[in-house]
């Protein structure tokens, strides 16, 4: 759902599995700032993904510091080592969002 415009937005991203859990990097490429859907997601924290066939319904949670937002930033990086490139490109640290089943 847009932050401003109330519109409902569907954006394809690329997700990470913990365990049970999945999360998203917002990364935006490693540019100096966070993609919309990063705001749009802070604004309208309850909200539903697809993954598969599964449409799933989450509330979301930001990590933007800590050892858990480092732990599961590793796990993408190690996955696909763009996401290690892209932290070196900016001066922010890359959010993880966690996306947890309602």
């Amino acid at each position: 759902m847009g932050a401003k415009s109330g519109t409902k937005r569907i954006t394809p991203l690329v997700y990470h599995q913990d365990g049970d859990q999945l999360f998203i990097i917002a990364s935006k490429g490693g540019t100096p700032e966070n993609p919309a859907w990063y705001y749009n997601l802070l604004a309208n924290p309850d909200t539903t993904i697809e993954v598969g066939p599964d449409t799933i319904e989450v509330t979301i949670e930001a990590l933007t510091e800590g050892d858990e937002r480092a732990r599961l930033y590793k796990i993408a990086a190690d996955k696909m080592p763009n996401f290690a490139e892209y932290q070196t490109k900016t001066d922010r640290l890359i959010p993880v969002v966690v996306l947890r089943r309602k």
